[in-house]
């Protein structure tokens, strides 16, 4: 049986909390060797201590894709940052069986003033390579990053799409061993990030290198993937299937989704009439996360200026990037309130199908739908925020789902000869 290509033992980071480097530099020299200024004596900074990692333990084999999954804050980045030897962990250590290629925030590892292409061969020399090799892997890294007409160019003048692009294909053709992208990818777009996704799992499945990943995005970790670790402050709270350490992930998972919405002081975007006013909405969960075939439901709350004939709630569902992904009408009600009166709907939409991503809601309480004229009572917008998580299989597993095949899952083709 082969042997690790990453070992983690205890590794633990900590940073010192304080008011160093926010002064000037005589003021900290004084400060920290406890001279006297004045005739007296400079009071230290507020202290404490931050642990970013603490006791943070697992082996990782060669030619696995690892996710690394976590709130912010939990300690992915600084986890990351250790194993690129960015920086040194308090205790413990790490041990690692080959080359290291990182991808961990814009910019990281260009020298400004360089063009791409001197940038090439100077990340190369870093990996050990000679120019010989980085010249075989050249026009493969420009043809991957599609910035043929600015390899010449200092990179300081490159958008930060650009800069991922030439990074990232840096770090997957320059051929290290370990291949380290943190969610910088989400830079750039969706076509790229689609790119990425498929050459880091060519370079697992083909060449045998390892990938760790680390990322927001469910989906992109569940299609990648098939181990993950849960961070949560600071420590490994799970480590395995990524099927598993993402249902970990959801239960420890602060969101900050918007699970509630209630009416303020500010005016609509689209107020309408005013007959009748969309007072509070909230969805039936403490967490707003769905799977891809569950009703969606939350409670609606309106306020009547007087009695209204069919009146009618409509939705339209956006996604994270703001296109709409499809409207919903709901089925006349008649309220006859008074002036000022309140009635509570619960309002379910049934089996939408969406696919993994983020979303939110457009609702608004009028008359009519699209088959004829519509009057708007009230409309308020990007209220209720969710998540969809990718579809189960039979299984169990986690299927895969790729952006680029929109945001509904459509049903079963029927095929049959004729």
């Amino acid at each position: 049986m082969s042997q690790p290509i990453i070992t983690a033992r205890g590794v633990s980071k900590r940073y010192q909390l304080g008011q160093i480097g926010m002064t000037s530099f005589r003021d900290e020299l004084e400060r920290l060797t406890g001279r006297f200024r004045r005739g007296r004596k400079i009071p230290s900074a507020p202290a404490g201590e931050f642990w970013a990692l603490k006791d943070v333990a697992f082996d990782i084999m060669p030619g696995e894709i690892v996710g690394i999954i976590g709130r912010n804050g939990a300690g992915k980045s600084t986890l990351l940052k250790i194993l690129s030897r960015i920086t040194e962990p308090t205790t413990g250590e790490i041990t690692l069986h080959g080359r290291v290629g990182s991808l961990l925030e814009v910019g990281t590892g260009f020298h400004p003033d360089l063009s791409g292409r001197q940038n090439i061969f100077l990340n190369g020399a870093i990996l050990g390579m000679s120019r010989a090799e980085v010249s075989a892997k050249f026009d493969e890294i420009v043809a991957f990053a599609e910035i043929d007409q600015f390899i010449d160019t200092p990179v300081k003048r490159y958008s930060s799409g650009m800069y991922v692009r030439l990074a990232f294909a840096i770090a997957a053709h320059l051929e290290p061993e370990i291949l380290i992208i943190d969610e910088v990818l989400a830079v750039g777009d969706a076509a790229f990030q689609r790119k990425c996704l498929g050459k880091m799992e060519s370079v697992s499945r083909l060449d045998g290198r390892t990938v760790l990943f680390v990322s927001h995005n469910m989906a992109a970790v569940s299609q990648l993937t098939n181990r993950a670790v849960v961070l949560k402050a600071g420590q490994v709270q799970f480590a395995g299937p990524t099927s598993q350490a993402i249902d970990r992930y959801v239960e420890e998972f602060e969101t900050h989704l918007v699970q509630s919405y209630a009416t303020g002081p500010m005016p609509r975007k689209w107020p309408g009439t005013g007959h009748a006013r969309i007072e509070q909405l909230s969805f039936l969960k403490a967490t707003p996360i769905f799977e891809s075939n569950a009703d969606i439901e939350f409670d609606l709350e309106l306020s009547v200026s007087r009695p209204i004939e069919k009146l009618r709630i409509s939705m339209t569902v956006f996604a994270a990037d703001g296109s709409a992904v499809g409207g919903s009408f709901g089925i006349d009600v008649d309220c006859a309130g008074a002036a000022n009166d309140r009635i509570n709907w619960r309002v379910r939409l049934p089996r939408p199908t969406l696919a993994p991503g983020r979303y939110h809601l457009d609702l608004a309480a009028g008359q009519g739908d699209f088959t004829g004229d519509r009057q708007e009572y009230d409309v308020v917008t990007d209220v209720l925020y969710f998540e969809v998580l990718p579809p189960k299989s039979s299984g169990g597993h986690l299927a895969r789902w790729e952006s680029g095949w929109g945001h509904l899952i459509l049903p079963s083709l029927q095929c049959e000869p004729i």
